[in-house]
């Protein structure tokens, strides 16, 4: 196995869960070196069990488990590695979620709700790992659940760069799909060289899962391009009526851009059918080949990844990798 080395104490070791391999490996070529060979498989009745092929002994080791459907399995496996790493006595433990677990679940919107969210960080913590790294969390109090350093990465720099190149000559208005995401969007708006704002009125019924009501469009959207941003789409009804709406307030086109495509069914069908010129997401989650469809554009997220965990394995600094405006 190839190993970043900055001295003779200090090497970086890479592994990785069973649910994204192709995302690790893409790191791992990042960096220039290779994953850690692990034996990873389920007894019959789903206990998990997983070992290093090398020893971890006094090593800086990342451990990048993704987390799509079925999502307590993958969480159980990465806090398993984490636990093995710890007791093969590693030096340092960085759990690498680019789409963190439970991450919707970080307060309390009535009583006897759990925060899981916080559950999941004190999980990472008892199993070993000194550090959390993520992509766009949901909300950015997830970062204080954790008792120890956060890696926060941001996705708007390559979703937005790519974006540009599609809207160039448009005019342009950058649309929240919610109240909630409206600062967000003012960072989107300024990647894309100061264009208007607009946000979509919905309203959610708190005791129903994965569905929320489009109502109204708040902006100026007639006529133009309108780039709809989310951190993730689960089952598409909130961003495909979202289309609607926009398109029914006179937008001439919408481009849909979000970080995390979950896309549990029927998502793919939705957004494939909605209208939207485009959608654009990171590999931060595996997408199927049956989930993909002729307008769906995928960004590979691991090059944003392999410069974070080097700057955290050279002592360096993460937040300069966004030059401070994300």
């Amino acid at each position: 196995m190839t190993e970043l080395s900055r001295s003779e104490d200090k090497r970086l070791v890479l592994a990785t869960g069973r649910a994204h391999p192709e995302l690790a490996q893409e790191i791992a070529e990042e960096l220039g070196t290779e994953l850690l060979p692990m034996s990873a498989y389920d007894f019959a009745n789903g206990e998990i069990y997983v070992r290093s092929g090398e020893s971890v002994r006094g090593k800086d080791v990342f451990i990048i488990q993704s987390h799509p459907a079925p999502l307590n399995n993958h969480l159980m496996e990465q806090l398993i590695m984490v636990d093995s790493m710890k007791r093969a006595s590693a030096r340092r433990i960085t759990v690498v979620s680019p789409f963190y677990p439970y991450a919707r679940q970080d307060k309390k919107g009535r009583g006897r709700e759990p925060i899981s969210a916080r559950l999941v960080a004190d999980l990472y913590k008892t199993a070993g790992a000194s550090r959390v790294m993520s992509v766009d969390l949901h909300t950015a109090q997830i970062q204080g659940f954790f008792d120890g350093p956060v890696d926060h990465l941001f996705a708007i720099p390559l979703l937005a760069d790519y974006i540009r190149t599609r809207v160039e000559g448009e005019e342009v208005t950058v649309v929240s799909p919610d109240t909630g995401r409206v600062r967000v969007a003012e960072q989107w708006a300024d990647r894309l060289g100061g264009v208007p704002l607009g946000f979509v009125h919905k309203s959610r019924d708190l005791t129903v899962p994965n569905k929320a009501e489009s109502k109204t469009v708040v902006g100026d959207v007639e006529g133009r391009v309108c780039v709809l941003i989310d951190d993730m789409i689960d089952t598409g009804g909130t961003i495909a009526g979202a289309v609607r709406i926009l398109k029914d307030a006179g937008a001439k086109d919408v481009i849909i851009a979000a970080t995390h495509a979950v896309f549990s069914e029927p998502a793919a069908q939705r957004l494939s059918d909605c209208g939207a010129r485009e959608v654009v997401v990171t590999n931060t989650l595996p997408i199927p080949e049956e989930k993909r469809f002729e307008s769906l554009t995928v960004l590979s997220i691991a090059p944003l990844i392999a410069r974070a965990i080097r700057e955290v394995f050279e002592d360096g600094s993460v937040t300069s990798l966004f030059d401070g405006d994300a």
